[in-house]
């Protein structure tokens, strides 16, 4: 044994390619204090500005410091088409085709191999890999990425770590924030080395511009605000505008009022994410003259819109929160936080000295909470308690969470979990609940699941299900939002929306039978639906199926379900 896990090991380090660092980014510049530290400690926080290109060469540094021989260097990205394109630019840089020496694995891709030395994948994989891997013993070091947007997964992520470390003295942990309280994270680990990286910026001119309420108005006048600002801007000189809205249809009535009083040479396009692939892609294409790019907060940290020099921020964001009284996740307009608000304004500094507008005053800004509030401080917890008692992590009241979850929030949480069965009265895991806690959906949407096969109508729950757990396919482009409506009417069920997933589904199948391939993506294009989303749509539908074929065999009131094939159905709701 001994002498075959020697064998793997020098097989690895012979896999060792020539590395390179490029000069122009910041973090190269601190690429032997980084190697030091890493060798020195076992935890260490690293934080910097977009650009400053710690995130595709941090997995090198690791490698120089002799790391990924021995297991894996894990890498996690909080979205999937970022694991794609950091794992492909790494494996350019090292001179290999992504799958071998640099491979990455999302939900339903797996391009990795035995030789990968790095392997790139969102927050959820690495997650769902402790329930078969408790220590994480494919690893020899984890790069958590992104760790300030303090998603769910993020933070359960970092108090598993933190109990996990003691136990795994030779695997060596890298956290990756921005310049947004990266103090917090040391403190976490024991008051971890922190090194900052500045990234290519220029100064930014800040000025505030409080929006006035129109008499007999409730509420100010952001699109007003924002047309006469970005008007005022454009006799400043030339370079394009990113303007922050708090959401889709803020976003949609402000372009109407710019196109209306700019120059038609101005492009001004939209940035939110029910956009197609096609119409986000536009905001990084060359283009002459002027444009204004109206964003929701996804232009913050994770997203760079290149060339711009002026930054109009309203302030404001939509932000999903959990009400325990209502037992209703909202998404309320509220005002960002300062961490929010100074990275706007860094987006305008990017190629030049920039100015960022602010749409209210520097005592309401002063007055705003310095960070964001983390997730798991908003969120139903019904998921995490009963993630954590499948995987026998104890309490979420005395996990290492970075920020422990309020009181009420845990009880609610387990209120949700006694009700749909998942615990008992002693709140321990059911039988139910252990076979909710397999299903990678919302616990009560997975009671839903297995209901439907009690109820033998599992087909038609599984397809609603896995609606339910991605972005809807219904596109609404804003320059043909009339046709869209109309296109999308053939679908509506005045019953339930939840039927009018089940004929959009019935209606792909039933074009998919007859056309394939580009002219399928044509008649979806044409038809206002994302054929990308339909067959993710699909792909988790299958997923779904597939681990509820596992759960248990099929009975008389669930097979049906169990022989349905594709789309096809013999039953309804």
């Amino acid at each position: 044994m001994a002498a075959r896990s020697r064998s793997l090991w020098e097989r690895r380090r012979s896999l060792m390619p020539r590395l390179r660092f490029p000069p122009e980014l910041p973090v190269s510049q601190r690429r032997d204090e980084i190697r030091r530290l890493l060798i020195e400690h076992q935890v260490l926080v690293v934080c910097g500005e977009t650009g400053s290109g710690k995130t595709t060469q941090l997995p090198k540094i690791c490698l120089d410091a002799g790391r990924g021989v021995a297991g894996m260097i894990g890498h996690t990205q909080p979205r999937r088409i970022a694991a794609r394109g950091v794992a492909a630019r790494i494996a350019e840089e090292l001179g290999s085709a992504t799958g071998r020496l640099v491979g990455y694995k999302v939900r339903f891709t797996d391009d990795t191999s035995d030789d990968c030395l790095v392997k790139v994948m969102t927050d959820g994989i690495l997650l769902a890999e402790i329930q078969s891997d408790r220590l994480l013993e494919r690893y020899d070091t984890i790069i958590i990425d992104e760790a300030h947007e303090r998603s769910l997964n993020i933070d359960f992520l970092l108090g598993y770590l933190r109990q996990l470390l003691p136990r795994r003295p030779d695997l060596k942990l890298i956290i990756t924030s921005a310049t947004i309280d990266p103090q917090r994270f040391s403190r976490h680990f024991g008051d971890a080395p922190v090194v900052e990286v500045s990234g290519r910026t220029y100064p930014v001119e800040i000025r505030y511009r409080p929006i006035e309420t129109a008499e007999g108005e409730e509420e100010p006048d952001v699109i007003n605000a924002v047309v006469e600002t970005t008007q005022q801007l454009a006799g400043e000189g030339s370079g394009d505008i990113l303007v922050f809205l708090p959401g889709e249809r803020e976003i949609r009535e402000t372009a109407e009022a710019l196109r209306d009083r700019h120059p038609r040479q101005t492009q001004v396009l939209p940035l939110y994410a029910r956009l197609s692939a096609d119409e986000q892609a536009r905001i990084f294409q060359p283009h002459p003259g002027r444009r204004i790019v109206l964003a929701t907060n996804v232009a913050e940290t994770s997203l760079t819109v290149p060339g711009i020099r002026f930054v109009v921020d309203s302030g404001l964001a939509r932000v999903s929160r959990y009400s325990p009284r209502s037992k209703v996740q909202r998404l309320p307009v509220e005002p960002i936080s300062q961490a929010s608000a100074q990275q706007r304004s860094g987006r305008c500094g990017r190629i030049g000295p920039g100015v960022c507008v602010r749409l209210y005053s520097e005592s309401d800004f002063l007055a705003r909470p310095a960070f964001t509030e983390p997730e798991i401080l908003r969120t139903n917890l019904a998921g995490v308690i009963l993630r954590m008692k499948f995987l026998g992590l104890g309490e979420v009241g005395t996990f290492a969470f970075i920020d422990p979850p309020d009181g009420r929030q845990v009880r609610d949480g387990l209120q949700t979990l006694t009700e749909i069965g998942a615990i008992d009265a002693k709140q321990e895991l059911t039988p139910l609940g252990r076979r909710l806690a397999r299903l990678p959906v919302d616990p009560r949407v997975g009671r839903m699941i297995l209901a439907g096969m009690e109820e033998n109508c599992l087909e038609e729950v599984l397809i609603v299900a896995a609606a339910l757990s991605v972005q809807d396919p219904r596109e609404r482009p804003l320059d043909q939002a009339a046709l869209a409506d109309a296109s999308h009417a053939r679908f509506r069920d005045e019953r339930s929306d939840f039927l009018s997933y089940l004929k959009l589904w019935d209606w792909f199948h039933e074009q998919a039978v007859h056309v394939s391939g580009n002219r399928l993506r044509r008649l979806c294009r044409d038809s206002f639906i994302s054929c990308v989303r339909m067959r993710e749509w699909k792909d988790v539908h299958h997923q779904l199926k597939s681990m509820v074929s596992e759960m248990e065999p099929a009975s008389p009131r669930s097979a049906r379900a169990g022989e349905a094939g594709g789309h096809e159905r013999s039953g309804r709701l």
